[in-house]
């Protein structure tokens, strides 16, 4: 499950990396969520569904947010395990083996691609301010949430079907706070989930504003109220 933003651009270079994969692993649901994009994105999806019969577009009613984009996948995705990546493949599609490889291992229900565990496999950084942004990010997050984890806004992430089926129609923030939102989900819930270091290359072109990056951080109150007034059980 892919979820895109005025992507025209760059799913013309990894529909096909996507495709690909997906051809090696047979029986395998590719969802592109488009959230209102002003561009041709829509476009380039269905046209490359014709040639894919395995790809589907899904779009959200105007723009709403990854959160929303990923909610809205996750709810529709097929399939016993649904990976989440971003357009960018920032992530290489073959670090899901790791994913599975630790699901598998641990008897976890999900499995988050980390750059933090092991930043010696971070090939491309960000700028250094963004880098010490995200830094922060995660200590108020564990500190506001108690969650343990130490990169949750990488955009690789692997959940069992029935887990999402948990998650996500619980999930309540649309914007960027929403991946600490479906860990404390999970939490609540009982979900174990593991932590597992990728490989990961910082691609330009980020959709992620300076008022969203800061909104991320009120969210984490939010997520806070929320799980001590029950909203997500």
């Amino acid at each position: 499950m892919v979820p895109a933003y005025n992507e025209a651009a760059r799913l013309p270079l990894t529909l096909p990396k996507l495709a690909q994969f997906c051809e090696r692993h047979g029986s395998v649901d590719l969802l592109i969520v488009d959230d209102g994009s002003t561009d041709s994105t829509a476009a380039v999806v269905q046209e490359f569904a014709k040639r894919y019969t395995f790809a589907r577009l899904l779009q959200n009613p105007g723009n709403r947010g990854k959160g929303y984009s990923v909610r809205h996948g996750m709810q529709k995705a097929q399939g016993d395990w649904i990976l989440s990546t971003d357009a960018d493949l920032s992530s290489p599609l073959e670090e899901v083996e790791k994913l599975l490889a630790a699901v598998e291992r641990e008897q976890a229900a999900a499995a988050i691609g980390s750059r933090a565990l092991d930043r010696s496999l971070v090939g491309i950084h960000q700028a250094p301010l963004r880098e010490w942004s995200g830094r922060t990010f995660n200590l108020v997050m564990r500190a506001t949430t108690g969650l343990p984890f130490r990169d949750t806004q990488c955009g690789f992430k692997l959940f069992r079907k029935d887990a999402a089926r948990i998650i996500f129609p619980r999930q309540r923030l649309e914007g960027f706070g929403f991946d600490v939102e479906d860990l404390v989900i999970a939490q609540v819930h009982g979900l174990k989930v593991v932590e597992v270091p990728v490989r990961w290359d910082n691609v330009e072109g980020t959709k992620v504003s300076a008022f969203s990056g800061a909104r991320a951080f009120w969210d984490l109150w939010v997520v806070r109220w929320n799980k001590l007034c029950g909203r997500y059980r």
